[in-house]
């Protein structure tokens, strides 16, 4: 994942955290994170490591967890808007790659094998995340 999916995915992952945690903050500027799995919240002068939804066996999704239920949960990801699609890369869209990246194609097509690919260091994967209106593609 590039730099600017990242900024992408931390965005959305500080919007659903203000929403399930910190609700309106009143103006006041506060961060939240997590330390050894318990949320963390700074407010400019203390550290809260409480909140009373826990007293309820709440706690919010870490930043990986987040992830995985994007991934996995399409309800979940429809309702924080942010979707990541993630796919291989076919033999020919490889190839494809290599050509438009300006590499010398030395063969056919039909004569690259992944290995070959691979060795040339041409991506396998397909990367897209989607956020606020905002796509970014990338190849890894």
């Amino acid at each position: 994942m590039n730099k600017e999916q990242q900024e992408l995915i931390d965005e959305a992952y500080l919007d659903y955290l203000e929403y399930t945690v910190l609700g309106v903050t009143n103006g006041l500027d506060r961060i939240a994170g997590h330390l050894d799995n318990c949320l963390v919240e700074y407010d400019g002068y203390y550290e809260h490591f409480t909140n009373p939804s826990f007293s309820y066996g709440f706690r919010p999704h870490t930043p990986e967890e987040f992830i995985n239920c994007i991934k996995t949960d399409p309800e979940f990801s429809e309702k924080w808007g942010l979707q990541i699609k993630e796919r291989e890369l076919s033999l020919s869209e490889r190839t494809k790659y290599k050509k438009e990246r300006g590499d010398r194609i030395a063969r056919t097509f039909a004569a690259y094998t992944h290995q070959m690919l691979d060795n040339a260091n041409i991506p396998t994967r397909l990367i897209t995340i989607t956020y606020n209106d905002k796509t970014i593609t990338s190849y890894e």
